[in-house]
C-alpha cells in the first residue's frame, strides 16, 4: 500500500514503541486506516531494552536471594551461582513471546506495518525506504535513548549504558552506577542479588529523588541493609580507565573504583535528523512540545511517549497514544492527569506511588491543610510471612481527599492499582475504610492505613 502514491492513510505513525503501537491499535479499532513505521522491532524500548528485560533480571535476582535465604523459612537449599547465559535465555524467551503476540495484534488489526527508518518530509508525510507515505495526520513517537554527560563517552566496554547492561555475558565483580533514579536503583538491586559489589552515585540528596522523601529514606535504609553502597549530594566530575577497570571522580575529589561504570542518568529524546524542525515542529532541548491533547503547533502533527516532556513510562505512552487515536476518530477525550499515573521502581524493596508528595501537597494547599499518615508493614500479617519491611504513607488534604499514596516494600507495585483509584476518584479516607480488604494480604495494609487516617485504626496504635 505504501508503494501506491494515491494511498492516503488517516494516520501515519513514526515509531512503533509503546506510544506508537498503542495509537495504531486503537486507531485501527476505531476504523481509521493506519500506517506504522518502525526501524527496529515493534514494541520499542519497553519490550526490548527496558521494562520487560530489566524486570526479568530483577526476578532472577529475587530467586537468587530466595535461594540464599531459604533456611530462614525452614527450607534447605544451596545457592551455587548465576548462569548468565541461562538468565538471558529466560529473559529473551519472555521478550520473544510478548513480541510474537504484539506482531499478531498488529496484523489482526490490519495496520500497515512498514519496517524502515522514516523521516518527516512534510506536515502530512513520512519518507521511508525511498517511498513517501502520506497521511491526513502524522504521529511522532520515536522514543528515547540512554543519555550521557559532556565528556563521558559510553564505549560499551567498561563505561556502559543500560542497553549494554542488559546483554552482559557476565556478572561484574564490582560496579559503579551513575544515577540513583529508577534505572540506576533497579540495576543496583539486580546486580547485588547476582553477587556484585555495587556503589550508586547520585548528585541529588536522595535516591529515587522524584519520590516522596520518606520513600527515598526507606529505600536508602533497605539498601544499606543489603550492602548496596551509595554516595549522595555530590555531582560527577570525570571517569577514566584504570589498569583493570574504571575510576570515577566526584566534584569534591572523592574517587570510586570498579570493574564497570553504568551510566544511568536518564533517557533523552530521539529527534535529531528526523525532519521535525525543518517542518516547523516546536521543540525544546530535543523534546517535541505538545498541548494537553498531545497536539504539536503543527495542526496535522501530534507526538507521544518519551519524545515529549512527560513522564517516561510505557503506560504513559499507551495512554497518550490512545488519546491521540480517539481524538482523531472524533471521540471526546480528556487530558491525562500525570499526577494520577502510578509509578513503580522494581528494586528490592519496591517503591510505588501515585498522586503528589507531602512536600508538593504543602506547597499547593499550605502546610496546615495537609495530613500525612504512615502505616508500617510490620503490622501486616502477609508482609510478616514474606519477611518484608516498609510502609504505606498517605497524604490527605485536611478533611478532604487522599492526594498521595507512597509505598515501600516487596510487592508494593501490585498494590498501586487500588492506590490509583483512590487518588483518581478523589476518595475520602472514610470511604476507603469502609471497604473490606481480604485477610491476610498485603493489600489489607491499604485498608488499614485508611482506617487509621479515618480515625478508627484496627491493627495499629492511635
Amino acid at each position: 500500500m505504501a508503494n501506491d502514491a494515491s494511498t492516503v492513510f488517516d494516520l501515519v505513525i513514526l515509531g512503533g514503541g509503546s506510544g506508537g503501537y498503542a495509537a495504531a491499535l486503537r486507531a485501527s479499532q476505531l476504523g481509521l486506516d493506519v500506517a506504522l513505521i518502525e526501524k527496529g522491532k515493534v514494541g520499542g524500548t519497553c519490550l526490548h531494552n527496558g521494562c520487560i528485560p530489566t524486570k526479568a533480571l530483577l526476578h532472577a535476582g529475587e530467586i537468587a536471594d530466595q535461594a540464599r535465604e531459604a533456611e530462614q523459612f525452614g527450607v534447605k537449599a544451596t545457592f551455587e551461582g548465576i548462569d548468565m547465559a541461562a538468565v538471558h535465555k529466560y529473559k529473551d524467551d519472555v521478550i520473544s513471546g510478548l513480541y510474537k503476540g504484539l506482531q499478531g495484534l498488529i496484523a489482526s488489526r490490519k495496520v500497515t506495518y512498514i519496517e524502515g527508518e522514516g523521516k518527516l518530509s512534510s506536515p502530512t508525510s513520512v519518507d521511508v525506504n525511498g517511498q513517501r507515505v502520506q497521511g491526513r495526520h502524522v504521529l511522532l513517537a520515536t522514543g528515547s535513548v540512554p543519555k550521557s554527560l559532556p565528556g563521558l563517552e559510553i564505549d560499551g566496554n567498561r563505561i556502559i549504558s543500560s542497553d549494554h547492561a542488559l546483554v552482559m555475558d557476565r556478572v561484574p565483580k564490582s560496579a559503579i552506577i551513575l544515577g540513583g533514579g529508577v534505572i540506576g536503583v533497579e540495576f543496583a538491586s539486580a546486580w547485588k542479588s547476582f553477587g556484585s559489589e555495587v556503589t550508586v552515585v547520585e548528585g541529588l540528596k536522595h535516591l529515587v529523588p522524584v519520590e516522596d522523601e520518606n520513600s527515598s529514606k526507606l529505600l536508602e535504609r533497605a539498601f544499606r541493609k543489603r550492602g548496596i553502597k551509595f554516595n549522595l549530594g555530590t555531582f560527577f566530575e570525570k571517569a577514566e580507565y584504570t589498569q583493570d577497570g574504571v575510576r570515577v571522580t566526584l566534584a569534591d575529589g572523592k574517587t570510586f573504583d570498579a570493574e564497570v561504570l553504568l551510566v544511568a542518568i536518564g533517557r533523552g529524546p530521539v529527534s535529531q535528523g528526523l525532519g521535525y524542525e525543518e517542518q516547523g515542529v516546536a521543540m525544546d532541548r530535543g523534546y517535541v512540545l505538545v498541548d494537553e491533547y498531545m497536539q504539536t503547533n503543527v495542526p496535522t502533527i501530534s507526538a507521544v511517549g518519551d519524545l515529549v516532556p512527560t513522564l517516561q513510562l510505557a503506560h504513559v505512552g499507551f495512554a497518550e497514544g490512545i488519546l491521540v487515536a480517539e481524538r482523531l476518530a472524533g471521540l471526546k477525550t480528556v487530558p491525562i492527569d500525570y499526577d494520577g499515573v502510578p509509578k513503580v521502581t522494581y528494586c528490592h524493596p519496591e517503591v510505588a506511588s501515585v498522586g503528589i508528595t507531602e512536600a508538593k501537597a504543602k506547597e499547593i494547599y499550605g502546610a496546615d491543610k495537609v495530613v500525612a499518615l504512615k502505616y508500617s508493614l510490620a503490622g501486616n500479617g502477609k508482609s510478616k510471612i514474606l519477611k518484608t519491611a516498609g510502609e504505606i504513607k498517605l497524604v490527605q488534604v485536611k478533611d478532604g481527599a487522599v492526594v498521595g499514596v507512597h509505598m515501600v516494600g516487596d510487592r508494593m507495585g501490585e498494590q498501586v492499582g487500588e492506590a490509583q483509584l483512590i487518588y483518581n476518584w478523589e476518595a475520602l479516607p472514610a470511604e476507603v475504610a469502609q471497604l473490606i480488604h481480604a485477610h491476610p494480604t498485603q493489600n489489607e495494609a491499604m485498608g488499614e492505613a485508611h482506617l487509621a487516617l479515618a480515625g478508627k485504626p484496627l491493627h495499629s496504635h492511635d
